[in-house]
Protein backbone atom coordinates (compact mmCIF):
# COMPACT_ATOMS: atom_id res chain seq x y z
CA UNK A 1 0.00 0.00 0.00
CA UNK A 2 2.95 2.33 0.54
CA UNK A 3 3.77 2.38 -3.17
CA UNK A 4 0.10 2.96 -4.09
CA UNK A 5 -0.24 5.80 -1.59
CA UNK A 6 2.94 7.45 -2.87
CA UNK A 7 1.77 7.13 -6.47
CA UNK A 8 -1.58 8.73 -5.62
CA UNK A 9 0.09 11.51 -3.66
CA UNK A 10 2.33 12.22 -6.65
CA UNK A 11 -0.84 12.52 -8.77
CA UNK A 12 -2.26 15.10 -6.38
CA UNK A 13 -4.80 12.77 -4.77
CA UNK A 14 -5.81 13.60 -1.21
CA UNK A 15 -9.15 11.78 -0.94
CA UNK A 16 -10.57 8.36 -1.85
CA UNK A 17 -14.10 7.95 -3.17
CA UNK A 18 -14.93 4.45 -1.91
CA UNK A 19 -17.73 3.27 -4.19
CA UNK A 20 -19.98 0.24 -4.21
CA UNK A 21 -23.17 -0.60 -6.12
CA UNK A 22 -26.57 -1.27 -4.57
CA UNK A 23 -29.30 -3.63 -5.76
CA UNK A 24 -30.71 -0.98 -8.12
CA UNK A 25 -27.38 -0.54 -9.89
CA UNK A 26 -26.81 2.89 -8.31
CA UNK A 27 -23.36 3.98 -7.21
CA UNK A 28 -23.04 4.58 -3.46
CA UNK A 29 -20.10 5.37 -1.23
CA UNK A 30 -18.25 7.94 0.87
CA UNK A 31 -15.14 10.08 0.88
CA UNK A 32 -12.15 8.86 2.90
CA UNK A 33 -8.89 10.78 3.36
CA UNK A 34 -5.96 9.15 1.56
CA UNK A 35 -4.22 8.72 4.93
CA UNK A 36 -6.67 5.87 5.62
CA UNK A 37 -5.89 3.94 2.43
CA UNK A 38 -4.63 0.91 4.39
CA UNK A 39 -7.90 0.62 6.32
CA UNK A 40 -9.97 0.85 3.15
CA UNK A 41 -7.96 -1.95 1.54
CA UNK A 42 -7.75 -4.24 4.58
CA UNK A 43 -11.06 -3.80 6.39
CA UNK A 44 -13.06 -1.49 4.15
CA UNK A 45 -15.05 1.71 4.56
CA UNK A 46 -17.98 1.15 6.90
CA UNK A 47 -21.67 1.79 6.20
CA UNK A 48 -24.93 1.16 8.06
CA UNK A 49 -26.14 -2.00 6.34
CA UNK A 50 -29.91 -1.39 6.57
CA UNK A 51 -29.43 1.97 4.80
CA UNK A 52 -28.40 0.19 1.58
CA UNK A 53 -31.04 -1.13 -0.83
CA UNK A 54 -31.07 -4.91 -1.07
CA UNK A 55 -28.94 -5.94 1.91
CA UNK A 56 -31.69 -7.07 4.28
CA UNK A 57 -29.22 -6.48 7.12
CA UNK A 58 -30.38 -5.94 10.72
CA UNK A 59 -30.19 -2.65 12.62
CA UNK A 60 -28.17 -4.11 15.49
CA UNK A 61 -25.33 -6.54 16.07
CA UNK A 62 -22.19 -7.36 14.09
CA UNK A 63 -24.17 -7.91 10.86
CA UNK A 64 -25.52 -4.37 10.96
CA UNK A 65 -22.26 -3.07 9.44
CA UNK A 66 -21.52 -3.26 5.71
CA UNK A 67 -17.91 -2.77 4.69
CA UNK A 68 -16.85 -1.86 1.15
CA UNK A 69 -13.35 -3.35 0.98
CA UNK A 70 -11.25 -1.67 -1.70
CA UNK A 71 -9.98 -3.49 -4.79
CA UNK A 72 -6.52 -2.05 -5.51
CA UNK A 73 -6.86 -2.81 -9.22
CA UNK A 74 -9.68 -0.25 -9.48
CA UNK A 75 -7.97 2.77 -7.92
CA UNK A 76 -8.27 5.62 -10.41
CA UNK A 77 -7.97 9.42 -10.05
CA UNK A 78 -11.13 11.16 -11.30
CA UNK A 79 -10.42 14.02 -13.73
CA UNK A 80 -13.74 15.76 -12.99
CA UNK A 81 -13.00 15.67 -9.23
CA UNK A 82 -9.42 16.95 -8.86
CA UNK A 83 -7.68 15.40 -5.87
CA UNK A 84 -10.12 12.47 -5.64
CA UNK A 85 -9.51 8.86 -6.71
CA UNK A 86 -12.22 6.21 -6.96
CA UNK A 87 -11.72 2.75 -5.50
CA UNK A 88 -14.37 0.08 -6.04
CA UNK A 89 -15.33 -1.86 -2.93
CA UNK A 90 -16.50 -5.45 -2.50
CA UNK A 91 -19.14 -5.94 0.18
CA UNK A 92 -18.11 -7.65 3.42
CA UNK A 93 -20.25 -8.28 6.50
CA UNK A 94 -18.93 -9.63 9.79
CA UNK A 95 -15.55 -10.26 8.18
CA UNK A 96 -16.71 -12.44 5.27
CA UNK A 97 -17.79 -11.67 1.68
CA UNK A 98 -21.41 -10.51 1.73
CA UNK A 99 -23.52 -12.82 -0.39
CA UNK A 100 -25.95 -10.08 -1.49
CA UNK A 101 -23.30 -7.60 -2.70
CA UNK A 102 -23.82 -7.37 -6.50
CA UNK A 103 -20.07 -7.38 -7.15
CA UNK A 104 -19.66 -10.46 -4.96
CA UNK A 105 -22.49 -12.12 -6.91
CA UNK A 106 -20.51 -11.55 -10.11
CA UNK A 107 -17.31 -12.81 -8.46
CA UNK A 108 -19.11 -16.09 -7.69
CA UNK A 109 -20.40 -16.45 -11.24
CA UNK A 110 -17.00 -15.80 -12.79
CA UNK A 111 -15.39 -18.26 -10.36
CA UNK A 112 -17.59 -20.98 -11.86
CA UNK A 113 -16.10 -20.19 -15.27
CA UNK A 114 -12.57 -20.04 -13.83
CA UNK A 115 -12.98 -23.59 -12.51
CA UNK A 116 -13.11 -24.66 -16.17
CA UNK A 117 -10.23 -22.40 -17.16
CA UNK A 118 -12.58 -19.95 -18.89
CA UNK A 119 -12.89 -16.16 -18.78
CA UNK A 120 -15.86 -14.06 -19.85
CA UNK A 121 -15.32 -10.86 -21.79
CA UNK A 122 -18.07 -8.32 -22.33
CA UNK A 123 -18.51 -5.10 -24.21
CA UNK A 124 -21.35 -3.11 -22.63
CA UNK A 125 -22.93 -0.37 -24.75
CA UNK A 126 -24.77 2.28 -22.69
CA UNK A 127 -27.45 4.44 -24.29
CA UNK A 128 -28.66 7.47 -22.35
CA UNK A 129 -30.63 10.71 -22.52
CA UNK A 130 -29.62 14.27 -21.75
CA UNK A 131 -32.70 15.92 -20.26
CA UNK A 132 -33.96 19.07 -18.60
CA UNK A 133 -37.12 20.23 -16.87
CA UNK A 134 -39.54 22.41 -18.84
CA UNK A 135 -41.43 25.35 -17.36
CA UNK A 136 -44.41 23.17 -16.46
CA UNK A 137 -42.15 20.57 -14.88
CA UNK A 138 -42.24 18.16 -17.82
CA UNK A 139 -39.07 16.29 -18.77
CA UNK A 140 -37.69 17.41 -22.12
CA UNK A 141 -34.57 16.77 -24.22
CA UNK A 142 -31.84 19.16 -23.12
CA UNK A 143 -31.41 20.31 -26.74
CA UNK A 144 -34.49 22.29 -27.83
CA UNK A 145 -33.59 21.83 -31.50
CA UNK A 146 -33.29 18.03 -31.39
CA UNK A 147 -36.55 17.29 -33.23
CA UNK A 148 -35.94 15.02 -36.23
CA UNK A 149 -38.38 12.17 -36.79
CA UNK A 150 -35.42 9.87 -37.51
CA UNK A 151 -32.65 11.32 -35.34
CA UNK A 152 -30.08 8.49 -35.45
CA UNK A 153 -26.59 9.74 -36.34
CA UNK A 154 -27.87 13.33 -36.53
CA UNK A 155 -24.89 15.59 -37.25
CA UNK A 156 -26.83 18.75 -36.45
CA UNK A 157 -27.70 17.80 -32.89
CA UNK A 158 -24.48 15.94 -32.07
CA UNK A 159 -22.18 18.99 -32.35
CA UNK A 160 -24.47 21.01 -30.07
CA UNK A 161 -23.57 18.60 -27.24
CA UNK A 162 -19.90 18.41 -28.20
CA UNK A 163 -18.77 20.21 -25.04
CA UNK A 164 -20.35 17.54 -22.82
CA UNK A 165 -19.46 14.62 -25.07
CA UNK A 166 -15.84 15.63 -25.45
CA UNK A 167 -15.52 16.24 -21.70
CA UNK A 168 -16.95 12.76 -21.16
CA UNK A 169 -14.60 11.21 -23.72
CA UNK A 170 -11.56 12.99 -22.25
CA UNK A 171 -12.46 12.00 -18.70
CA UNK A 172 -13.07 8.36 -19.56
CA UNK A 173 -9.89 8.14 -21.64
CA UNK A 174 -7.91 9.58 -18.71
CA UNK A 175 -9.38 6.77 -16.57
CA UNK A 176 -8.10 4.14 -19.00
CA UNK A 177 -11.31 3.45 -20.92
CA UNK A 178 -10.91 2.95 -24.65
CA UNK A 179 -13.83 4.94 -26.08
CA UNK A 180 -14.51 3.57 -29.55
CA UNK A 181 -17.31 5.87 -30.72
CA UNK A 182 -20.04 8.26 -29.65
CA UNK A 183 -23.23 8.81 -31.62
CA UNK A 184 -26.67 10.35 -31.52
CA UNK A 185 -29.21 7.58 -31.07
CA UNK A 186 -32.75 7.11 -32.36
CA UNK A 187 -34.63 9.35 -29.91
CA UNK A 188 -34.52 13.04 -29.11
CA UNK A 189 -31.74 13.81 -26.65
CA UNK A 190 -30.42 10.24 -26.79
CA UNK A 191 -26.76 9.24 -27.21
CA UNK A 192 -24.60 6.13 -27.06
CA UNK A 193 -21.00 5.58 -26.01
CA UNK A 194 -19.14 2.40 -26.94
CA UNK A 195 -16.07 1.12 -25.08
CA UNK A 196 -13.64 -1.62 -26.00
CA UNK A 197 -14.61 -4.99 -24.53
CA UNK A 198 -12.73 -6.51 -21.64
CA UNK A 199 -12.91 -8.79 -18.63
CA UNK A 200 -16.53 -8.99 -17.44
CA UNK A 201 -15.83 -7.67 -13.94
CA UNK A 202 -13.79 -4.75 -15.29
CA UNK A 203 -16.54 -3.99 -17.82
CA UNK A 204 -19.11 -3.66 -15.04
CA UNK A 205 -16.74 -1.49 -12.99
CA UNK A 206 -16.16 0.71 -16.03
CA UNK A 207 -19.87 1.13 -16.64
CA UNK A 208 -20.29 2.42 -13.08
CA UNK A 209 -17.35 4.78 -13.65
CA UNK A 210 -19.01 6.00 -16.87
CA UNK A 211 -22.22 6.74 -14.95
CA UNK A 212 -20.34 8.67 -12.26
CA UNK A 213 -18.61 10.79 -14.89
CA UNK A 214 -21.69 11.39 -17.01
CA UNK A 215 -23.87 12.42 -14.05
CA UNK A 216 -21.28 14.93 -12.82
CA UNK A 217 -20.43 16.40 -16.22
CA UNK A 218 -24.08 16.76 -17.25
CA UNK A 219 -25.03 18.40 -13.95
CA UNK A 220 -22.18 20.89 -14.31
CA UNK A 221 -23.78 21.96 -17.62
CA UNK A 222 -27.31 22.30 -16.28
CA UNK A 223 -28.52 18.99 -17.73
CA UNK A 224 -29.71 15.69 -16.30
CA UNK A 225 -27.98 12.51 -17.43
CA UNK A 226 -30.66 9.82 -17.53
CA UNK A 227 -30.52 6.05 -17.92
CA UNK A 228 -34.28 5.73 -17.60
CA UNK A 229 -35.20 3.03 -20.12
CA UNK A 230 -37.98 4.91 -21.94
CA UNK A 231 -38.72 8.51 -20.96
CA UNK A 232 -40.76 9.31 -24.10
CA UNK A 233 -43.67 7.07 -25.07
CA UNK A 234 -43.45 7.74 -28.81
CA UNK A 235 -39.69 7.21 -29.14
CA UNK A 236 -37.22 4.34 -28.73
CA UNK A 237 -35.81 3.62 -25.29
CA UNK A 238 -32.26 3.16 -24.03
CA UNK A 239 -30.64 -0.25 -24.19
CA UNK A 240 -27.56 -1.59 -22.44
CA UNK A 241 -26.51 -4.17 -24.99
CA UNK A 242 -23.98 -6.80 -23.91
CA UNK A 243 -21.49 -8.22 -26.43
CA UNK A 244 -20.41 -11.54 -24.94
CA UNK A 245 -17.55 -13.94 -25.66
CA UNK A 246 -15.93 -16.78 -23.71
CA UNK A 247 -12.16 -17.30 -23.70
CA UNK A 248 -9.54 -19.79 -22.64
CA UNK A 249 -6.33 -17.83 -22.52
CA UNK A 250 -6.19 -16.04 -25.86
CA UNK A 251 -8.47 -18.51 -27.63
CA UNK A 252 -12.08 -17.45 -28.15
CA UNK A 253 -14.25 -20.45 -27.36
CA UNK A 254 -17.19 -19.02 -29.29
CA UNK A 255 -15.28 -18.95 -32.59
CA UNK A 256 -16.76 -21.47 -34.98
CA UNK A 257 -14.35 -24.08 -36.39
CA UNK A 258 -14.49 -26.12 -39.62
CA UNK A 259 -17.29 -28.25 -38.19
CA UNK A 260 -19.42 -25.16 -37.60
CA UNK A 261 -18.98 -23.71 -41.09
CA UNK A 262 -22.56 -24.44 -42.12
CA UNK A 263 -24.14 -22.85 -39.05
CA UNK A 264 -25.48 -19.33 -39.76
CA UNK A 265 -24.80 -18.13 -36.20
CA UNK A 266 -21.03 -17.96 -36.70
CA UNK A 267 -20.65 -19.55 -33.26
CA UNK A 268 -19.01 -22.76 -32.09
CA UNK A 269 -21.10 -25.55 -30.57
CA UNK A 270 -20.14 -24.24 -27.11
CA UNK A 271 -21.28 -20.76 -28.11
CA UNK A 272 -24.59 -22.07 -29.42
CA UNK A 273 -25.17 -23.98 -26.19
CA UNK A 274 -24.43 -20.86 -24.15
CA UNK A 275 -26.92 -18.87 -26.26
CA UNK A 276 -29.46 -21.68 -25.81
CA UNK A 277 -29.15 -21.30 -22.04
CA UNK A 278 -29.68 -17.55 -22.26
CA UNK A 279 -32.81 -18.11 -24.37
CA UNK A 280 -34.11 -20.91 -22.12
CA UNK A 281 -33.90 -18.64 -19.07
CA UNK A 282 -34.89 -15.43 -20.91
CA UNK A 283 -38.09 -14.75 -18.91
CA UNK A 284 -36.25 -14.89 -15.57
CA UNK A 285 -33.23 -13.00 -16.93
CA UNK A 286 -35.62 -10.27 -17.98
CA UNK A 287 -36.19 -9.38 -14.32
CA UNK A 288 -32.47 -8.53 -13.98
CA UNK A 289 -31.95 -7.10 -17.47
CA UNK A 290 -35.13 -4.99 -17.45
CA UNK A 291 -35.67 -4.37 -13.73
CA UNK A 292 -38.11 -1.43 -13.63
CA UNK A 293 -41.77 -0.80 -14.38
CA UNK A 294 -40.65 1.55 -17.15
CA UNK A 295 -38.46 -1.15 -18.71
CA UNK A 296 -41.50 -2.85 -20.19
CA UNK A 297 -42.58 0.26 -22.06
CA UNK A 298 -39.36 -0.31 -24.03
CA UNK A 299 -39.89 -4.06 -24.50
CA UNK A 300 -43.56 -3.73 -25.44
CA UNK A 301 -42.68 -2.83 -29.02
CA UNK A 302 -45.09 -0.81 -31.13
CA UNK A 303 -44.63 2.23 -33.32
CA UNK A 304 -42.22 5.10 -32.73
CA UNK A 305 -41.53 8.31 -34.60
CA UNK A 306 -38.34 6.82 -36.08
CA UNK A 307 -40.13 3.74 -37.41
CA UNK A 308 -38.76 1.19 -34.93
CA UNK A 309 -37.97 0.66 -31.25
CA UNK A 310 -34.81 -1.50 -31.55
CA UNK A 311 -35.92 -3.38 -28.40
CA UNK A 312 -36.61 -7.13 -28.74
CA UNK A 313 -39.89 -8.69 -27.69
CA UNK A 314 -39.30 -12.23 -29.00
CA UNK A 315 -37.15 -14.97 -27.44
CA UNK A 316 -35.13 -15.82 -30.54
CA UNK A 317 -31.64 -15.63 -32.00
CA UNK A 318 -30.46 -14.75 -35.45
CA UNK A 319 -27.30 -13.80 -37.38
CA UNK A 320 -26.90 -10.02 -37.23
CA UNK A 321 -30.60 -9.81 -36.35
CA UNK A 322 -31.25 -6.74 -34.20
CA UNK A 323 -34.93 -7.66 -33.83
CA UNK A 324 -34.18 -10.83 -31.82
CA UNK A 325 -33.29 -11.12 -28.13
CA UNK A 326 -29.87 -12.49 -29.12
CA UNK A 327 -28.01 -11.24 -32.19
CA UNK A 328 -25.27 -13.69 -33.18
CA UNK A 329 -21.99 -12.60 -34.71
CA UNK A 330 -18.75 -14.49 -35.49
CA UNK A 331 -17.13 -15.38 -32.18
CA UNK A 332 -19.61 -13.51 -29.99
CA UNK A 333 -23.26 -12.68 -29.41
CA UNK A 334 -25.09 -9.51 -28.52
CA UNK A 335 -27.66 -9.80 -25.74
CA UNK A 336 -30.14 -7.06 -26.63
CA UNK A 337 -32.64 -7.44 -23.78
CA UNK A 338 -30.85 -5.37 -21.09
CA UNK A 339 -31.86 -1.75 -20.75
CA UNK A 340 -30.04 1.21 -19.29
CA UNK A 341 -31.45 0.67 -15.78
CA UNK A 342 -29.94 -2.81 -15.40
CA UNK A 343 -27.41 -3.51 -12.64
CA UNK A 344 -24.41 -4.68 -14.73
CA UNK A 345 -23.08 -7.04 -12.05
CA UNK A 346 -26.38 -8.82 -11.53
CA UNK A 347 -27.30 -8.97 -15.22
CA UNK A 348 -23.88 -10.42 -16.09
CA UNK A 349 -23.93 -12.97 -13.25
CA UNK A 350 -27.43 -14.16 -14.14
CA UNK A 351 -26.50 -14.44 -17.83
CA UNK A 352 -23.41 -16.51 -16.96
CA UNK A 353 -25.49 -18.90 -14.88
CA UNK A 354 -28.01 -19.31 -17.71
CA UNK A 355 -25.28 -19.84 -20.29
CA UNK A 356 -23.51 -22.44 -18.16
CA UNK A 357 -26.80 -24.28 -17.74
CA UNK A 358 -27.12 -24.38 -21.51
CA UNK A 359 -23.62 -25.86 -21.80
CA UNK A 360 -24.12 -28.36 -18.96
CA UNK A 361 -27.37 -29.65 -20.46
CA UNK A 362 -26.14 -29.46 -24.05
CA UNK A 363 -29.09 -27.28 -25.09
CA UNK A 364 -29.75 -26.33 -28.70
CA UNK A 365 -30.90 -22.76 -29.40
CA UNK A 366 -33.19 -23.87 -32.23
CA UNK A 367 -33.26 -22.54 -35.78
CA UNK A 368 -31.72 -19.16 -36.44
CA UNK A 369 -34.25 -16.46 -37.27
CA UNK A 370 -33.45 -14.14 -40.16
CA UNK A 371 -36.86 -12.45 -40.36
CA UNK A 372 -37.69 -8.94 -39.15
CA UNK A 373 -39.50 -9.95 -35.97
CA UNK A 374 -40.77 -6.41 -35.45
CA UNK A 375 -43.17 -7.04 -38.34
CA UNK A 376 -44.59 -10.29 -36.94
CA UNK A 377 -47.89 -10.17 -35.03
CA UNK A 378 -48.17 -12.38 -31.92
CA UNK A 379 -50.01 -15.13 -33.80
CA UNK A 380 -47.14 -15.45 -36.29
CA UNK A 381 -44.60 -15.59 -33.45
CA UNK A 382 -46.54 -18.44 -31.84
CA UNK A 383 -46.96 -20.24 -35.16
CA UNK A 384 -43.16 -20.42 -35.45
CA UNK A 385 -42.84 -21.89 -31.96
CA UNK A 386 -41.33 -18.72 -30.47
CA UNK A 387 -42.26 -17.12 -27.17
CA UNK A 388 -42.48 -13.49 -26.17
CA UNK A 389 -40.43 -11.86 -23.45
CA UNK A 390 -42.35 -10.85 -20.32
CA UNK A 391 -44.44 -7.77 -20.98
CA UNK A 392 -44.49 -6.42 -17.43
CA UNK A 393 -42.25 -6.32 -14.39
CA UNK A 394 -44.81 -8.47 -12.56
CA UNK A 395 -44.57 -11.18 -15.23
CA UNK A 396 -40.77 -11.10 -15.15
CA UNK A 397 -40.69 -11.41 -11.36
CA UNK A 398 -42.98 -14.43 -11.53
CA UNK A 399 -40.56 -16.03 -13.99
CA UNK A 400 -37.57 -15.20 -11.79
CA UNK A 401 -39.15 -16.72 -8.70
CA UNK A 402 -39.68 -19.99 -10.56
CA UNK A 403 -36.18 -20.21 -12.07
CA UNK A 404 -33.81 -22.06 -9.75
CA UNK A 405 -30.80 -21.51 -12.02
CA UNK A 406 -31.04 -17.72 -12.08
CA UNK A 407 -32.05 -17.49 -8.42
CA UNK A 408 -29.11 -19.73 -7.59
CA UNK A 409 -26.76 -17.22 -9.22
CA UNK A 410 -28.18 -14.40 -7.11
CA UNK A 411 -28.21 -16.36 -3.88
CA UNK A 412 -31.01 -16.64 -1.34
CA UNK A 413 -30.53 -13.27 0.34
CA UNK A 414 -30.42 -11.21 -2.82
CA UNK A 415 -33.24 -13.17 -4.48
CA UNK A 416 -35.48 -12.51 -1.49
CA UNK A 417 -34.56 -8.83 -1.37
CA UNK A 418 -34.89 -8.35 -5.11
CA UNK A 419 -38.33 -9.95 -5.30
CA UNK A 420 -39.56 -8.05 -2.25
CA UNK A 421 -38.33 -4.64 -3.39
CA UNK A 422 -39.38 -5.04 -7.01
CA UNK A 423 -42.82 -6.39 -6.12
CA UNK A 424 -43.26 -3.34 -3.94
CA UNK A 425 -42.33 -1.18 -6.94
CA UNK A 426 -44.89 -3.01 -9.09
CA UNK A 427 -47.62 -2.69 -6.42
CA UNK A 428 -46.98 1.04 -6.09
CA UNK A 429 -47.25 1.44 -9.86
CA UNK A 430 -50.44 -0.64 -10.00
CA UNK A 431 -52.08 1.61 -7.40
CA UNK A 432 -51.03 4.84 -9.13
CA UNK A 433 -53.74 6.74 -11.02
CA UNK A 434 -52.11 8.34 -14.05
CA UNK A 435 -53.05 11.42 -16.06
CA UNK A 436 -53.83 9.09 -18.99
CA UNK A 437 -56.47 7.29 -16.90
CA UNK A 438 -58.07 10.52 -15.74
CA UNK A 439 -58.16 11.93 -19.28
CA UNK A 440 -59.68 8.73 -20.63
CA UNK A 441 -62.17 7.79 -17.92
CA UNK A 442 -63.02 10.69 -15.59
CA UNK A 443 -65.96 12.05 -17.59
CA UNK A 444 -66.89 9.00 -19.66
CA UNK A 445 -69.22 6.81 -17.59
Amino acid sequence: MIALRERLQAQGVHTLLVQFTDLHGCAKGKLVPLAHLDEVMSMGAGFAGPSIWGTGLPRTGPRAEYYARGDAATVQPLPWLPGVARVVGDGFVDGVPFDACPRQVLHRALARLAERGWQLRTGIEPEFFLLKRGRAGAWLPADNHDRLDKPSYDLKSLPRQLDFLQALNTSLAACGLDVLQIDHEDAHGQYEVNFAYGDALASSDRLMLFKLAAHALAEARGMVFSMMPKPFANQPGSGLHFHVSLWQGERCLFDGGPGDAGDPSGLSLLGRQFVAGVLAHAPALCALAAPTVNSYKRLAGGASISGTTWAPATIAHGPNNRTAAVRTLPGRFEWRVPDASANPYLATAAMVSAGLDGITRGLDPGPACTADLFTWPPAQVRAHGLARLPQSLHEALQALEGDTVVCGALGETLTTQFLQIKRGEWAEFARHVSAWELDRYAAVF
